[in-house]
């Protein structure tokens, strides 16, 4: 989003004084999109600061609202030497990592699956051994009607399976490209909006979700995240996916 965009969206949400809670899932969602980094975020918060102190006319509120910004520099500042000082945080617990797992049979997996979809933004690339599951393929063809850019990668001789839902996605207009050679294509993983890696052994079909043994992970460390895209984007190139 463009600076112009966040400032007219920070104006608006200043007009009745209130944040709404649809307001707030906005402007998180903005931050999310811009990723900024400490120093942006920083900026961005005097900005607002700012913004506040040019609709007070009363000295004494322009005051409180000083003293407010000032009370949450000092904190920040402090938090961020308690931080830097224990990697384990002022609870003293480890922090809990960007990360998830979840088993089959049972439906935690299809529901994160699903979930992902359907939250998806703008991208989503699925590099899987079949999808047979139609409650999956759903989804997939749900993100991609309302402008979801997806790519999927998949074996070439389990597309022909009965089942596979693999011609139904191409024929929706989905970018697929298939491994060609006699070895097997295996991976099971997928990455939403360049932040977000799923993997793991579960595949994409009913009996994964019913009744194998599987397990899916869920995390969105960026080291994870940046190695899947480019094992992603070396098959893609690999085997002739266009796009």
């Amino acid at each position: 989003m463009k600076t112009q965009e966040i400032e007219e969206f920070l104006l608006r949400t200043l007009d009745d004084g209130k944040l709404s809670r649809g307001e707030q899932k906005v402007l998180a969602a903005i931050l999310d999109d811009e990723n900024l980094g400490v120093r942006r975020l920083a900026a961005l918060r005097a900005h607002v600061f700012q913004l506040a102190r040019n609709t007070l006319h009363d000295p004494r509120q322009r005051g409180v609202l000083e003293w407010l910004e000032a009370i949450i520099k000092t904190s920040d500042a402090r938090l961020r030497k308690v931080l830097k000082a224990s990697p384990q945080g002022s609870t003293g617990r480890t922090p809990r990592t960007p990360s998830e797992a979840f088993f089959s049979p049972g439906p935690d997996c299809l529901r994160r699956i699903i979930g992902h979809f359907q939250t998806a933004r703008k991208t989503v690339d699925v590099c899987v051994f079949t999808i047979t599951d139609d409650r999956i393929t759903r989804e997939i063809l749900a993100a991609h009607q309302r402008g979801v850019v997806i790519r999927v990668l998949t074996d070439d001789l389990k597309s022909e399976d009965p089942g596979s839902d693999i011609a139904r996605l191409e024929r929706a207009g989905l970018a697929v490209a298939f491994d060609s050679y006699d070895k097997h294509m295996h991976h099971k993983f997928a990455l939403f909006d360049g932040a977000t890696l799923l993997t793991g052994s579960y595949n994409w079909t009913r009996s994964a979700a019913e009744a194998n043994e599987e397990n899916l992970i869920v995390t969105r460390n960026p080291d994870l995240v940046e190695a899947f895209r480019l094992e992603f984007e070396g098959l893609w190139g690999r085997y002739g996916g266009g796009g």
